[in-house]
């Protein structure tokens, strides 16, 4: 059954069980306590490397990738290093990286303090993620009960309850339901027009949000969209305009944020300890594309890897002499994703901003 035929009936369950939540006593408020753990959800500017275990080409595990991160080693994250989570990891005092839930080599002694669930390809629509064949975002939230059971297992149940109700989740998707979807076929282009699949998209981050707070989640940070107009995959094809931002890309991007951010202020009203907050990644982003300088950059349009124009995934090959030598002095690590640079240029602006009330918590 398509996605959006469910939504209504999957509402109505969801509002009911939050009634019966806000009936009851005061259990679902946390009192304020330091961040247990960071608990990641979304697309591949967050994945640590889970599709490094499903059959998908929306892969990198392979060189160039990871080759500034430590020891030289690709994990499977779009980066040439550390990606946002990792670095707010460390700043709440926490491990210097957030392990892939998918990745054998971890278990759930190492999940306690920090698991992401992100799947490089996907969105909040079911769609987006058949496109390149990996974990849809419901699939997601399934790994994440799975992991809660476990945890119950290793912690005891009171402080596994603890360690969720006290966790950051991070979540950061939705681009790819524009770019990887809705623009590059007529699945859903032919049958809704941009803002119907923009009511479509935020009746699925609404389900989603309150499935976290059902399931535990307390402190949550949604990230609006990047200037997705800007990335070097999109200021190619911009033959028209010699190559500049897509500024009708950039501002359906502030505008679905704008929508993404007063659903997280509802839900911040309407929920009984839920502390969700919107983390606006697009300014920061964008201040680094406009005023390089200020952050020691020097390339804005192309991304490092190969000519930096087209590649990125498997089309970033560690043979490709194209390659640029200091990722450093680059906003982009590929055509679609940043680098580690801009990575943490992102993670400050929003540990000042958006994360501030839980950073004065740790």
């Amino acid at each position: 059954m398509e996605q959006c035929n469910i939504l209504s009936s999957s509402s109505i369950l969801l509002s009911f069980m939050v009634l019966l939540l806000l009936c009851a006593s005061n259990n679902g408020v946390v009192e304020a306590g330091k961040v247990t753990a960071i608990i990641v959800f979304g697309d591949s500017s967050v994945d640590a490397g889970n599709n490094n275990f499903i059959p998908t080409l929306a892969r990198s595990n392979f060189e160039p990738y990871g080759r500034d991160f430590e020891g030289g080693k690709p994990t499977g994250r779009f980066c040439n290093g550390r990606i946002s989570p990792d670095f707010m990891s460390e700043a709440f005092g926490l491990k210097p990286v957030v392990p892939a839930y998918l990745d054998p080599t971890y278990s759930i002694k190492d999940f306690a303090t920090g698991v992401c669930f992100a799947s490089a390809g996907s969105g909040y629509d079911n769609a987006t993620s058949d496109v390149m064949s990996v974990i849809p975002l419901w699939k997601e939230v399934e790994y994440f009960k799975e992991y809660k059971e476990k945890l119950i297992s290793f912690l005891g149940e009171e402080k596994a309850m603890e360690t969720l109700n006290e966790a950051l989740y991070v979540v950061s998707i939705g681009t790819n339901d524009f770019l990887e979807n809705y623009f590059a076929g007529p699945r859903r282009s032919a049958h809704f027009t941009i803002d119907e699949y923009q009511d479509l998209l935020l009746s699925i981050a609404r389900n989603f949000l309150m499935d976290l707070y059902i399931l535990g989640a307390r402190k949550v940070s949604v990230a609006g969209l990047p200037p997705m107009g800007c990335l070097p995959l999109e200021r190619a094809t911009n033959l028209k305009s010699k190559n500049a931002c897509k500024e009708d890309y950039n501002k359906l991007a502030l505008d679905f944020s704008e929508k993404i951010k007063n659903l997280v202020t509802k839900l911040r009203n309407l929920l009984v300890g839920f502390r969700p907050v919107f983390s606006n990644a697009y300014d920061p982003i964008l201040e680094a594309i406009q005023k390089p300088e200020v952050f020691g950059l020097e390339t804005v349009e192309v991304g490092c890897c190969g000519t930096g124009i087209y590649e990125m995934g498997v089309l970033c090959h560690a043979d490709n002499s194209l390659s640029c030598t200091d990722a450093t002095k680059y906003v982009f690590w590929d055509a679609f994703h940043g680098t580690e640079t801009l990575n943490q240029i992102v993670t400050d602006y929003l540990l000042k901003t958006s994360l501030a009330e839980f950073v004065g918590e740790s």
